[in-house]
């Protein structure tokens, strides 16, 4: 099963960021949490990576909505998109929305998931 949603750029990392923070607050989505994977492996283990930046996006209404539906749903939020440098290319991934549907099996989550699909992909199509 697939799981994200995914693009390949090949502009430079810190400008890739920059561009999803903006392409993502164009949808709804505000960044709510930032997880520097590189820095924290190199600062805790002495591991050197490639760049890998987890964002934390929220889109308040769709997580209302979510949460309406199913309170345990907050497990799979915010909406986490990843930026991450594979090769001579970054790559921007979003978890897909429908996962939440595939996982618990709820209807009620089909027209939240739907939602932050279309938001997402257009954040993404926005990039390239």
């Amino acid at each position: 099963m697939s799981y994200d949603r995914t693009i390949r750029l090949g502009g430079d990392f810190d400008t890739t960021v920059t561009a999803v923070r903006e392409a993502l607050a164009d949808q709804g989505f505000g960044v709510l949490t930032e997880i520097d994977v590189r820095a924290t492996l190199k600062a805790k283990l002495g591991h050197d990576m490639e760049d890998y930046l987890i964002l934390g996006a929220c889109n308040p209404p769709l997580a209302r909505r979510a949460l309406e539906a199913d309170r345990s749903i907050g497990l799979l939020l915010p909406c986490n998109v990843v930026v991450r440098r594979d090769g001579d290319t970054t790559l921007v991934q979003a978890l897909d929305p429908g996962t939440m549907v595939t996982l618990t099996g709820l209807s009620a989550l089909e027209g939240v998931a739907a939602d932050a699909t279309a938001r997402l992909d257009a954040a993404l199509r926005s990039l390239n």
